[in-house]
């Protein structure tokens, strides 16, 4: 299918590896002219080198933390003018209820909320202006069923949920389209950490804890990171553009849910 997005240019944040980087790959197999940010700057170097090479798409690299004013008006400032924004970044850490502060939801929330907020302000009256635009933020599957060592997530993440859902049906009119996707567990660096946390929890290998976690999803493996990047390209399509305020679980049907 043709994504009609040839020589359109987006935003891609945290898009050195992981689930950032499905999105940026997608979108540059389709055309598309990168901005990639991450925090490391030599993960972050290699992987827009990669896709240079192999798309032949122009890619700009931004090594900042979106979840700082610096590193926001950085990103902003080379972003200027783009069709497509792909909110994005990493996730807080886990733990208990009774183990976070005040300043560990403040964190959460820069990080996972009121970043994505900066971005869309910045970026998408220019989108309207201009008659089309996208914006995919990468949330988590936890909005729509809380998961409990995942609160800072939680909290922050469903924030930035009933932002969208008023937002995005404040600019549809003007051609501009906002949905969150919502992952479950892929294989990502993200899986790993988790994974690790339950072997020193449970004394168990890190391919049992895998095999474990796995078990407890109907598809019965973990998802990848191209077939992640593959639902946010169509979402930033052409043919997407009556899709409004959505929010599209990739979790190998994980989330036991009926609507």
């Amino acid at each position: 299918m043709d994504l009609g997005l040839k020589g359109k240019r987006a935003l891609v944040c945290a898009s050195s590896k992981g689930l950032g980087l499905g999105c940026a790959e997608a979108l540059a197999e389709a055309g598309v002219d990168l901005v990639m940010n991450a925090r490391g700057a030599e993960a972050l170097e290699a992987s827009a080198d990669r896709l240079r090479s192999e798309c032949g798409v122009s890619v700009t690299t931004v090594a900042a933390d979106v979840a700082t004013p610096d590193g926001q008006a950085a990103v902003i400032a080379a972003a200027e003018g783009v069709d497509i924004l792909v909110n994005n970044a990493g996730g807080p850490p886990p733990g208990m209820w009774s183990d976070w502060n005040r300043e560990d939801f403040i964190k959460a929330l820069d990080a996972n909320m009121l970043a994505p907020i900066a971005l869309i302000k910045a970026l998408v009256p220019a989108m309207m202006d201009r008659g089309w635009g996208r914006v995919v933020n990468i949330t988590s599957q936890s909005v729509r069923a809380p998961i409990g060592v995942l609160g800072l997530s939680n909290s922050a993440r469903t924030g930035l949920t009933g932002y969208v859902a008023g937002t995005s049906r404040q600019v549809a009119g003007s051609g501009v389209t906002i949905n969150n996707l919502l992952p479950g567990i892929h294989a990502t660096d993200r899986a790993d950490a988790l994974d690790g946390g339950v072997v020193k929890a449970q004394g168990i290998t890190l391919e049992e804890a895998r095999a474990q976690r796995a078990a407890g999803i109907p598809a019965g493996r973990y998802g990848t990171r191209q077939e992640f990047g593959a639902a946010c390209a169509f979402l930033c399509s052409t043919h997407a553009g009556f899709i409004v305020g959505q929010n599209l679980l990739l979790d190998g049907g994980a989330t036991n849910i009926t609507m």
